[in-house]
């Protein structure tokens, strides 16, 4: 299915037109970002917990401790929304209200498991190594057997998901359009700098090529 299909949570009840459930954007967007953040309830308690993920086809991971409350109260298969966002831009309008970012974001609702398969539980390590930075995973000594133990990963299938997105310039009310203030929009990007050695590195070691020439997946385009 090239869309996913709109549910009562994914379903925008503001700005409706700003929805979208198309699987390649929602996809480009997971795959650009770093962070998720989860929310989740124990004992009436709510939490939101930000976290590195990975993604593998229709499938999320998370990953944390073992000892993790997050990664220890998701594994019992409690309901779970994991959001993903990206600023593309400051937007000023000519009024304060209308202030606002240009911006792409996901939100997914469902039910995590425990990953217990010793090769998909590997395959969702490289996944979280390779959304940091593509190429690393083939550079490092993968986890042992004793962090493999001290890792939970949980897997969320990629089902009930929407995405939000706002691009363009403010949009100013007509009556508002003859103020004497500048409108318009500030780009905002993601730049790398050189990379740092560790003290430690032996001297005769220099940065691989995508440390050096570090960008984010589709962030070109």
């Amino acid at each position: 299915m090239e869309q996913f299909s709109p549910t009562a949570k994914t379903t925008l009840k503001r700005l409706p037109k700003r929805g979208v459930f198309d699987r390649t954007t929602v996809y480009k967007i997971l795959d650009e970002a770093f962070i998720c953040h989860v929310g989740f309830v124990v004992d009436g308690q709510p939490f939101v917990v930000p976290t590195g993920y990975g993604r593998i086809g229709d499938q999320l991971y998370i990953h944390g401790s073992a000892a993790s409350r997050m990664l220890r109260s998701l594994a019992e298969g409690i309901e779970v929304c994991v959001t993903v966002t990206l600023i593309d831009g400051l937007v000023l309008a000519r009024t304060a209200f209308h202030h606002s970012f240009n911006y792409r974001s996901v939100m997914i609702f469902g039910r995590a498991k425990l990953v217990e398969d010793a090769e998909e539980k590997m395959a969702a390590l490289k996944a979280f190594t390779e959304q940091v930075i593509a190429g690393r995973w083939d550079d490092v000594r993968w986890p042992n057997e004793q962090e493999m133990k001290a890792t939970s990963v949980l897997v969320l299938p990629l089902e009930e998901v929407s995405a939000k997105v706002r691009t363009g310039p403010p949009l100013d009310d007509e009556e508002d359009m003859e103020l004497p203030v500048w409108a318009g929009v500030i780009p905002l990007h993601l730049h790398a700098e050189n990379p740092i050695d560790a003290p430690d590195l032996r001297s005769s070691l220099a940065p691989p090529a995508y440390a050096t020439n570090y960008i984010r997946p589709l962030a070109e385009e």
